[in-house]
């Protein structure tokens, strides 16, 4: 009879079944992250999730350029509803209002990333994403 072990620990019997980061996962972690740089403004996260938050934010910032109602619901299918920045205006508003607004002039490119070096826990490459016209 095989040992069986508990599921998800390295031991005796082993890894049985190793649970995945899932897409659906991935897409609820952008979604965060996105809403967390309109808000904030910048955000620092690994390397890894960079390249994806870059497409994501421009094109929503593109839909925010854009300005209709069409583009509005498309981006509030994305951005977090109820988060509010300091100011206490939200997220969805902040970002038709503010940053679409301020990025008229410019043909994609709206956000800019700084290596910021290794994260102490476990040496993961962190990078700043900021929007390109701060």
């Amino acid at each position: 009879m095989a040992a069986q072990g508990r599921k998800n620990v390295h031991g005796k019997a082993g890894v049985r079944f190793k649970t995945g980061y899932t897409a659906s996962k991935n897409k609820s972690m952008l979604r965060n992250v996105v809403t967390d740089l309109i808000v904030n403004e910048e955000v620092k996260v690994t390397s890894g999730v960079t390249k994806e938050l870059k497409s994501l934010a421009d094109r929503l910032v593109t839909w925010a350029k854009r300005g209709d109602l069409h583009a509005r619901r498309l981006a509030a299918q994305i951005v977090r509803p109820g988060i509010k920045d300091k100011n206490g205006k939200e997220a969805l508003s902040k970002l038709f209002e503010e940053i679409g607004p301020r990025m008229k002039d410019r043909n994609g490119g709206y956000t800019k990333s700084y290596k910021l070096g290794l994260r102490k826990g476990d040496s993961a490459e962190v990078t700043l994403v900021t929007w390109s016209d701060k």
